[in-house]
């Protein structure tokens, strides 16, 4: 499936409703450059990964969210993988 969409001066697009409620029940996505094309990923919601991480300690929810942040920013650059 291919859609033409409309870029913004601000740079923002719209996708359409056909590929939001196919693949994107999160308000939030991965973009990243590959093969020479633009790639856009939905990105699960962090409250519906509670309970999900295991660690050695209780860590504060500031700190696991912005672990979960740091991971989501490396994956997204394919560091780690």
């Amino acid at each position: 499936m291919t859609y033409t969409v409309s870029i913004t001066s601000q740079g923002q697009i719209s996708l359409p409703i056909q590929i939001r409620r196919k693949f994107f029940k999160t308000n939030k996505a991965l973009v990243s450059l590959k093969n020479g094309g633009v790639f856009i990923e939905p990105v699960q919601s962090f409250s519906k990964l509670k309970g999900s991480l295991k660690t050695s300690r209780s860590a504060s929810f500031d700190e696991t969210r912005k672990a979960f942040e740091e991971y989501l920013a490396n994956e997204g650059k394919g560091v780690g993988s």
